[in-house]
């Protein structure tokens, strides 16, 4: 059954598949090599390619440009405002009742956590100290990043990130005294 010949054709097919493999890892490997060949070590690589940033004046950081406030409140559209509300509407509501959130009917120019028999955050009762109504200007603020501006809220908004939404939505909330 098992005589020489047969051995030796098993025994050639193991080492010549075995050798195949071997050449293929040394191939590839001379071909998709990762690290270092032939740098030392601390040595920096050579890139592919750069990608030009602008310094900024204030030291390598991108800074916020100033916004004209008072044009975009001008310029601000009450009914674009009104669809932005459309974030708004799973926490607040304008017809004086509370939800997760305080109404909002009437917040323009009203006292910071001061709707009576809504349970605010200690985080929203200190900032009442610090800013104590929601002008425009102090809307247009806590609307850019909530808990950036007001640490420890229980507000999950992330903000509105465009001026002119901010502005279209403090236009709207003006209207709905």
């Amino acid at each position: 059954m098992f005589d020489t010949m047969t051995v030796t054709k098993a025994a050639g097919a193991l080492i010549g598949a075995l050798l195949f493999l071997l050449l293929v890892n040394w191939g590839a490997s001379a071909l998709y090599h990762v690290g270092s060949a032939g740098h030392g070590e601390g040595e920096e690589h050579a890139q592919a390619y750069t990608i030009p940033v602008p310094e900024t004046e204030e030291g390598g950081e991108g800074g916020e440009e100033e916004i004209d406030f008072a044009a975009l409140m001008e310029a601000a559209d009450p009914a674009a405002g009104e669809k932005g509300f459309g974030k708004c509407k799973a926490c607040h509501a304008v017809d004086g009742s509370d939800g997760v959130g305080p109404h909002l009917n009437g917040v323009v120019g009203r006292d910071v956590a001061s709707v009576s028999g809504f349970a605010y955050s200690s985080g929203m009762t200190d900032h009442a100290a610090e800013a104590p109504q929601w002008t425009p200007e102090a809307l247009q603020e806590f609307l850019t990043n909530p808990k950036g501006v007001v640490s420890g809220t229980k507000m999950s908004f992330a903000g509105l990130k465009k001026p002119e939404d901010r502005a279209d939505l403090i236009a709207y909330l003006q209207s709905v005294e």
